[in-house]
């Protein structure tokens, strides 16, 4: 099974999605925060210009244009820095105080604000600056321009700006680096249940899913999968029980029974009495050959485990069952095409593979007619083994290419021929048993006798894994070999008392 990518997880989509509601929180308490200081400031901005503004008018009315002349050179004296502008013009813009040297060219808006910028062709010295304005008219067609230099709150709102960004950069990447530790502490545990159920459906029933004795829910999950897989284990091993009670008490008896029928045969003069018993004979092993080949396939599924893994020649094997069966193959006058790499070798237990190759070879020539071909071909890749058997039969339709692997299924149109629909479940086991893969195709789709194409994968033996893990043992004889050829050993041996 595919290990899942960090990224295809839940736990890390679920810790995704909870970074996603954490950042637009942020983003929504952090755009308040700069809307509210913001528009404090610019208010604070506003307020001051309408309270010189207010000043000026009432010094207007008091004085006359002199008087508002006189103020606005007063208050232009006292502020060198030029943080308030003034502008007081006639109607044609002709300048009669202030300390901007022309009119800012922009439009004005309906309720008399301006944003413009302070540059040299307003008479300011120095880097350009940001400045707001109120403009009104005075009695007589003249033009004043009251305002104030906002450089300060624009560089405020772009720092408040770049807190924001900075602060929402950190805030992601703080919670996508704590989804990603999430993710990965629990997708450890998962991936420890998962790689416990892996290793016991390949055989190692007695593997448990370990617990860090903290009670959590991952404890209480393992706790309850033990638990089932102990009755699990119960119940197999009752299984196991029961096959041995009934391979006691009913195939020695029809041993037995076939034994008496064999002696019963030799005796019997009778032609018409000796076909009968010669049936009987024949029932009795296709019986026991019924009964033994339901026990290896339940011994197989419940066992699942190897026990005599060996590198074995899939190329090899197949010239094995192929001599066996090939004086089948010419009484049906059947051609075998024979195409193999000698090279390619499985670990596994050789009996159970000559057996698959035994039972698919069997099929084919079974149900391919007079006359018919077989090819079998044996190839591979560097980390995967094929067996490959086609014939031209009768094949096996569509819908009832998954339901050939049930015990005692046999294909619609092949019910007339001798079977007990047993072999492909035997080779379903051992191809299981051998971590493979099994897969039924048409060999010649379309065709009034479509065949059937079976190709089995198995992983391919390395010879070179296999002398990576003999050079350590070696290494260490040799090792042990000069210690006692060449010097005394690293430890004296111990007194007998």
């Amino acid at each position: 099974m595919k290990k899942l990518s960090l990224f295809r997880t839940s736990t890390f989509q679920l810790a995704l999605l909870y970074m996603v509601v954490f950042a637009a929180s942020v983003f929504i308490l952090l755009a308040f925060i700069y809307w509210r200081t913001a528009g404090y400031i610019s208010e604070q901005t506003d307020a001051t210009i309408e309270a010189e503004i207010v000043g000026l008018a009432e010094q207007y009315r008091s004085r006359g244009v002199n008087g508002l002349i006189s103020i606005i050179r007063e208050r232009v004296a006292r502020d060198p820095n030029a943080m308030s502008l003034y502008l007081f013009t006639t109607e044609d813009y002709l300048r009669l105080a202030g300390n901007l040297s022309d009119w800012p060219d922009v439009e004005l808006e309906g309720s008399g604000w301006i944003n413009f910028t302070l540059d040299e062709r307003l008479g300011w010295e120095g880097e350009p600056r940001l400045a707001r304005a109120r403009v009104f008219e005075v009695q007589g067609g003249l033009r004043l321009l009251v305002g104030r230099d906002i450089e300060e709150l624009a560089v405020l709102k772009s720092l408040i700006e770049r807190a924001m960004n900075w602060g929402m950069g950190v805030t992601l990447a703080l919670a996508l680096a704590g989804g990603i530790m999430f993710s990965r502490t629990t997708s450890r545990r998962i991936e420890i249940i998962n790689l416990t159920a892996r290793r016991i459906m390949n055989g190692h029933l007695s593997l448990r899913i370990p617990s860090r004795g903290t009670d959590d829910d991952f404890d209480q999950l393992a706790d309850n999968l033990n638990q089932m897989l102990d009755r699990i284990q119960h119940l197999m091993e009752g299984i196991r029980h029961v096959s041995d009670n009934i391979a006691h008490d009913l195939r020695t008896p029809l041993t037995r029974l076939r034994s008496q029928l064999e002696n019963t045969l030799l005796s019997v003069t009778d032609d018409k009495a000796r076909d009968q018993v010669a049936s009987a004979v024949a029932e009795a092993d296709q019986m026991l050959a019924t009964f033994n080949a339901l026990l290896r396939i339940a011994r197989l599924e419940t066992g699942g485990r190897l026990t005599n893994a060996e590198p074995v020649a899939l190329g090899r094997l197949l010239e094995d069952a192929v001599e066996l069966y090939g004086a089948v193959a010419e009484d049906k006058e059947q051609q075998l095409h024979f195409k193999v790499d000698r090279e390619v070798e499985v670990e596994g237990d050789r009996d159970l593979l000559f057996q698959v190759a035994s039972n698919l070879i069997d099929n084919a020539i079974k149900y391919t007619p007079f006359g018919g071909e077989i090819t079998i071909r044996v190839d591979g890749d560097p980390t995967t083994a094929v067996l490959e058997i086609s014939d031209s039969g009768i094949g096996i339709p569509d819908d009832e290419k998954n339901q050939v692997f049930q015990r005692f299924y046999r294909v619609t149109k092949s019910r007339s021929l001798p079977g007990n629909g047993l072999g492909l479940s035997l080779v379903r086991a051992v191809v299981d048993m051998h971590r493979g893969v099994i897969r039924l195709s048409d060999a010649r789709p379309g065709d009034t006798m479509p065949g059937l194409k079976i190709r089995l994968e198995f992983p391919r033996y390395r010879k070179e894994r296999r002398k990576r893990v003999l050079q350590a043992p070696l290494a260490a004889g040799r090792e042990r070999r000069k210690e006692n050829l060449g010097g005394p050993p690293s430890t004296p041996p111990s007194s007998a008392s």
